[in-house]
């Protein structure tokens, strides 16, 4: 019998709202996050448009100074943490410091910090960069600042696998406790890499939309007519801890953690293999994890991104694993309102996926207009339906070839068994 972990706290900062509630209460509505870029001037680019986080000051929750040493990245997601251990209600004491820990990535790391340093060495020389800019930049950085503002001592590194890195982080963080290092994990992912280099590079390769005179419908996942991802920023973590943990201390139980999957593709650093073959193996590697049968998930929340090569490959996946039942399916992509967060991403689609269960709505996959003959399946189009939802598997896929699945179970599931 394998440890039991549950989820008893959830943060984020997304693009739809700045906690939890209102970017849940966005996603349900299918509201777009999407918008002109306005973190810099960006009428030269061929990308224009972006799901930016929206009204966070930095400067206000840590002070000025603090906040000049810590990259967005880092303030986003030391925001989420923060969230999601109070509400939680995980009281951080001596006592137990040693037994808490954190696994919170990245895709990119602090990209601002690293393209505001380059241009400060190119126009004012070696000697005017600034001495935090290693860390301000590095990927662990996240994690680290975590634990210093919360005090938590216990394990603690930073998953870096591209558009996979947050649903890893949810799964390495429970294969911490359940080999026994900790009791309780801080997991998920932050990002905010909307600068000129990451847009500039992403629009050149062709993988972002070009829909720059109508932003909040560029991101449209599955739909024929999908020219590429509108590219997000923000935060999710989540509380992870054993069940004789959180019952001990009498927390609230969100959900569970039943199963996880990570493989590659080994076929392109960038694009996914057209069967969808390294997705299947993925979904059917976290099935078994669980010890759940296809036909018991009961939602799909798809990576989805909006591209032509990756909607195209996970359906063709979705249908290896689930045959013909993958029609009669659930499935949708809050990337369609979200954009996509990339690092930060799965950390958000998990928080997304319990409270679906919690509320029993599947969130839509907005903009989805045109059918595509090679994405066949229930998108759950435009509109959220209600549904009872037990099980929930979600996936991520990212350059590299990267792929992560991570199977949900309800709360009350988790509370009956215990």
């Amino acid at each position: 019998m394998k440890k039991r972990i549950v989820i008893t706290g959830l943060g984020c900062l997304s693009p739809l709202g700045n906690d939890v509630a209102s970017s849940w209460q966005n996603a349900v509505a299918g509201v777009s996050g999407a918008g002109r870029i306005t973190h810099y001037d960006p009428s030269d680019y061929k990308t224009q448009i972006a799901c930016e986080v929206k009204g966070f000051d930095g400067a206000a929750m840590y002070g000025t100074r603090e906040a000049r040493r810590m990259d967005r990245f880092t303030q986003l997601g030391v925001a989420a943490a923060q969230q999601a251990v109070q509400d939680a209600d995980l009281k951080i004491t001596d006592e137990n410091r040693l037994r808490i820990g954190a696994v919170v990535g990245t895709g990119i790391g602090g990209a601002h910090t690293l393209y505001d340093q380059i241009k400060t060495l190119v126009e004012k020389g070696p000697d005017r960069v600034s001495p935090f800019m290693v860390p301000m930049m590095l990927a662990d950085t996240v994690g680290g600042m975590i634990a210093i503002h919360m005090q938590i001592q216990g394990p603690n590194f930073a998953v870096v696998t591209a558009c996979a890195t947050g649903t890893n982080a949810l799964g390495e963080a429970a294969e911490v406790i359940r080999r026994g290092q900790a009791d309780v994990m801080l997991a998920g992912g932050s990002e905010a890499a909307i600068v000129q280099p990451s847009v500039a590079g992403l629009a050149n390769m062709t993988a972002l939309s070009t829909r720059n005179d109508d932003p909040q419908h560029a991101s449209r996942p599955f739909d024929k007519e999908r020219d590429g991802f509108v590219m997000g920023e923000g935060s999710a973590v989540l509380v992870l801890e054993s069940l004789e943990h959180a019952l001990k201390r009498g927390a609230r139980i969100l959900g569970e953690v039943l199963g996880y999957g990570s493989t590659n593709d080994a076929f392109h650093i960038s694009a996914p293999s057209e069967n969808g073959r390294g997705a299947a193996d993925c979904m059917r590697m976290a099935l078994n994890d669980a010890g759940v049968k296809p036909e018991e998930i009961d939602y799909v929340n798809a990576h989805g991104t909006s591209t032509p090569l990756n909607d195209k490959s996970e359906t063709a996946a979705i249908k290896t694993v689930f045959g013909e039942r993958a029609y009669d399916m659930a499935i949708s992509s809050t990337k369609s309102m979200t954009g996509h967060l990339m690092g930060a991403g799965g950390a958000l689609e998990a928080v997304f996926s319990l409270l679906a269960m919690r509320d029993g709505i599947v969130p839509p996959t907005i903009n989805y207009q045109v059918p595509d003959p090679e994405c066949d399946l229930n998108y759950t189009p435009n509109t959220a339906v209600r549904k009872d939802i037990k099980t929930v598997m979600s996936n991520s896929f990212g350059f590299g070839g990267h792929n992560a699945t991570i199977i949900l179970g309800s709360a009350e599931d988790a509370k009956a068994a215990a």
